[in-house]
């Protein structure tokens, strides 16, 4: 199983800028977007589905704003939309997909970066799907969490952790949760495979940062315990560009 997370920054955009024909190389047979800003019915799913895809799509309630999509060569015995929490639901934040006896959750987690109270909100978002996991892993132990996280987890994992020690994205308490979160038993796969420093998955459009590689690593593929000894490879796609985020890949053997 070779899954791919991808936060596209709009979905119709990423398609203009080639999506699809990158998409046509076979990078995966699951592919995760975060941040679709786009309705289910201004998605050109054809285009996905054409190319072998069963595509599942959980939008905002809001036009233009967030969203969840899977595609998936292999069909999904089971699809949620949403973790039954109406704030993040109306935000289109989570959709799930069970494979046999594995689950897949694709996650979107909030940004704080526009002010206080959505800092606020995310802290309250991030307890909240805590929880989700928590008692989700009590019937499918076997559990996969993509995602656009918006968290860089350790000075490792941003280009400047001093100047940003004080930003949305790398505040102490986003990184203890991030602490929190691998300690309960999940596995953070880039770093099972590469411990190397410049992995970075999301650039500033400002200032030439992704040319300079002055990155944030806040996209990830995570696992639990069980799923350990599956892991066969991890990595980042810096090089594929259709958006102001990168592709993060994984690959189990099942």
């Amino acid at each position: 199983m070779r899954i791919i997370s991808y936060n596209v920054n709009g979905v119709r955009s990423a398609v203009k800028k080639g999506l699809i024909d990158w998409l046509k190389t076979n990078p995966a047979d699951i592919v995760c977007f975060q941040e679709l800003k786009a309705n289910r019915e201004d998605i050109p799913v054809e285009l996905f589905e054409e190319l072998g895809f069963h595509s599942y799509w959980y939008s905002a309630q809001k036009k233009g704003y967030s969203g969840v999509g899977i595609l998936s060569k292999i069909k999904p015995d089971n699809v949620q939309y949403g973790n039954g929490i109406m704030q993040s639901d109306a935000e289109g934040r989570v959709i799930r997909a069970d494979f046999g006896d594995v689950t897949l959750v694709n996650a979107y987690y909030p940004s704080g970066t526009s002010g206080d109270e959505r800092q606020t909100y995310k802290y309250q978002w991030l307890d909240e799907f805590h929880d989700y996991l928590t008692e989700l892993r009590k019937t499918r132990p076997k559990l996969i969490v993509t995602g656009d996280y918006n968290i860089a987890h350790k000075a490792i994992d941003i280009h400047d952790p001093v100047s940003n020690k004080k930003n949305s994205g790398f505040l102490p308490e986003e990184r203890a949760w991030m602490d929190k979160f691998f300690d309960a038993g999940f596995v953070d796969t880039l770093r099972f495979f590469n411990p190397d420093p410049h992995q970075y998955t999301w650039w500033s459009l400002r200032t030439a940062a992704r040319e300079r590689n002055r990155g944030w690593r806040i996209d990830y593929v995570n696992v639990t315990e069980p799923l350990k000894a599956s892991l066969k490879d991890a990595a980042i796609y810096p090089d594929v560009k259709h958006s102001d985020h990168c592709p993060v890949y994984l690959e189990l053997s099942l």
